[in-house]
């Protein structure tokens, strides 16, 4: 069987993981910890980063240090994983559903401003499939109505959003990294991202403001991270928080991953490419939609999908896959019908949120995937055609 995910392993983990068990340190905030997020803060210009033990984690974070409270509106796609979600309803918030786009999964930015209310505090875009949202737009509503904005980059590591700088014909673009804009973001280090860590994340703080605080929450409501410093003389309880910081083997991990991120983006665009190359057919076709890489987007190869006519279309063609030894699966179901949220949901139609839900299907992409294998895989997606 073709799985549809295989964690790549550089060589270097089990290594770092024994240097780290060596150092006497394994509890998190060490020598690993440090040289990701200063690998992270230096080559992608981030303010501050935080390594967290999972994404959902770094979105609690930031729900706390913008202070949600009940009765606070945040607007999110429906169409995202419900990680997204939680880390707001935990503290209480009133979810606004925004709908996705005609040509590709993000949340339409079109919308969104009808969805502001007087009781908004926040919005959470959500780069799907590694493509950036239009962030230009969502930073100039978040600037208009003075809002936070939290980009859920789980699965956008290595990408970018290219902003224009010249209205002339020949226009300049500054690749800006994902993560980068919003006040906050958050990565996923899971199993199944560019690079992994098992389980793990990060939180980008990119407003200084919120520096201090974060470290506080992020060391269970203490100073400590100050205390290590020498900046206080003791440490104490001075705010909420939790454990979220990762142990020193999470970061370990993590840090042989870093070290081949060129390596495994390069590998990973590649196979890419090539299902872009032969299975556009499909779409001049009108079998299939393949993935759209907007304008103003970068692809960082993290997902490649395909969206059929139907329900039950999809469904025949994962079956049919299955039969070929090739697992291929669906992803969201959209939040605002899920069973604990559809009497809560104020009442809109987000029709191609449930387009995505509905037709949506994901394809085997990872490093390890050579050549004859993808080739099985195309070869048995094109025989579902009869093409």
């Amino acid at each position: 069987m073709i799985p549809f995910n295989k964690p790549f392993f550089t060589g270097k983990e089990t290594q770092y993981i024994q240097e780290a068990v060596q150092s006497g340190k394994i509890s998190g905030n060490g020598d690993f910890t440090k040289r990701c997020q200063a690998w992270f803060e230096n080559h992608y210009g981030f303010e501050k980063t935080l390594l967290t033990t999972s994404c959902t984690d770094a979105l609690e974070m930031a729900a706390l240090l913008i202070d949600i409270k009940p009765g606070d509106e945040v607007i999110l796609p429906s169409y995202t994983f419900v990680s997204t979600a939680n880390a707001f309803v935990l503290r209480g918030a009133r979810l606004v559903f925004a709908d996705s786009g005609p040509r590709h999964p993000n949340m339409d930015v079109a919308g969104l401003e009808k969805l502001i209310s007087t009781r908004t505090k926040a919005i959470v875009p959500v780069h799907y499939a590694g493509m950036a949202c239009n962030m230009d737009a969502i930073m100039a509503l978040a600037t208009q109505y003075n809002l936070y904005v939290i980009e859920d980059a789980a699965q956008a590591v290595d990408s970018f959003f290219l902003k224009k700088l010249s209205s002339s014909k020949e226009a300049i673009q500054k690749r800006v990294p994902l993560g980068s804009m919003g006040h906050f973001a958050a990565f996923s280090f899971h199993e199944t991202k560019n690079i992994i860590s098992g389980e793990g994340g990060m939180l980008v703080i990119n407003d200084p403001e919120f520096i201090k605080r974060a470290e506080i929450i992020w060391e269970k409501g203490t100073n400590r991270a100050a205390f290590w410093r020498g900046e206080v003389d003791k440490y104490g309880w001075v705010d909420v928080g939790s454990s979220f910081l990762p142990s020193e083997v999470i970061a370990a991990f993590l840090y042989a991953q870093i070290e081949n991120l060129d390596k495994i983006q390069k590998q990973r665009t590649a196979i890419w490419k090539r299902y872009a190359n032969e299975l556009n057919m499909l779409m001049d076709k009108g079998f299939a939609q393949l993935p759209v890489i907007p304008e103003y987007a970068t692809n960082n190869a993290h997902m490649f999908y395909l969206v059929l006519d139907n329900a039950d279309t999809r469904d025949r063609f994962i079956k049919h896959l299955k039969a070929d030894g090739i697992l291929s699966v669906f992803h969201y179901l959209s939040l605002h019908k899920s069973p604990y949220y559809a009497d809560k949901h104020y009442g809109n139609e987000l029709p191609w949120a449930d387009h995505y839900s509905d037709c949506l299907v994901r394809l085997p992409l990872f490093y390890d995937l050579t050549t004859e294998l993808q080739t099985k895989v195309i070869t048995s997606v094109k025989s579902f055609f009869g093409v």
